[in-house]
């Protein structure tokens, strides 16, 4: 199933308006090919939403990871620090056209915001969501050098001077938590590479 496909099939309970589950997906699509990404794009949504087709008999609600996928970096602007409460808001809204219960599109909301500090949460559904979006750290070294290489495109604006100190900060502080994933089935699969690909990232920084 595509990306299109999975989107139109979690908009499917809630409305028969084709036209508006279309124009909600065009809407995503044209966010998500802005020029700059090149990380934060439709191939990162497609990552984890195949990382969460391995887990999602432990899912309760996999329609709302859905949607906190499609939406959770829907606004991308990397001089800005509140693209995850931005993003919150525009899903929010967008759900809202759909008739969502209400208190899905809170627990939506919820797993958003969650995304920008990704602390481990009560929740189990949010920890799988948050081990998705970080997936690619555990990664073959092929694979997450060409990561670290679009993160730096997307933050061209910033010289060395200011990005690598920054970046720096990032790595060490995953590397000093003591899982980076918060699910069994995320440690499992990626901890061990993903602190090795980390210090890997930091010597040649």
């Amino acid at each position: 199933m595509n990306l299109k496909e999975r989107f139109f099939q979690n908009c499917n309970p809630f409305t028969q308006d084709k036209n508006l589950v279309e124009s909600l997906w065009l809407e995503i699509e044209a966010k998500y090919s802005e020029k700059g990404r090149h990380y934060h794009n439709l191939q990162h949504l497609e990552n984890m939403s195949l990382e969460l087709e391995n887990v999602k008999s432990n899912i309760v609600n996999s329609t709302n990871i859905s949607f906190s996928i499609f939406y959770h970096d829907i606004i991308y602007n990397v001089s800005s620090k509140s693209n995850e409460e931005k993003s919150a808001d525009f899903a929010t809204e967008r759900l809202q056209k759909l008739n969502v219960n209400p208190s899905d599109i809170e627990n939506v909301y919820y797993q958003i915001l969650a995304t920008k500090a990704h602390q481990k949460s009560e929740d189990n559904d949010v920890n799988y969501l948050l081990d998705a979006d970080l997936s690619v750290l555990g990664q073959d070294k092929a694979i997450y050098y060409d990561y670290t290489q679009k993160i730096r495109k997307e933050y061209s604006i910033y010289p060395d001077i200011l990005y690598k100190p920054g970046r720096k900060k990032v790595l060490k502080h995953f590397l000093e938590l003591e899982s980076i994933f918060k699910t069994d089935y995320f440690k499992e699969k990626y901890e061990k590479q993903a602190k090795e690909n980390l210090r890997f990232e930091l010597k040649i920084l």
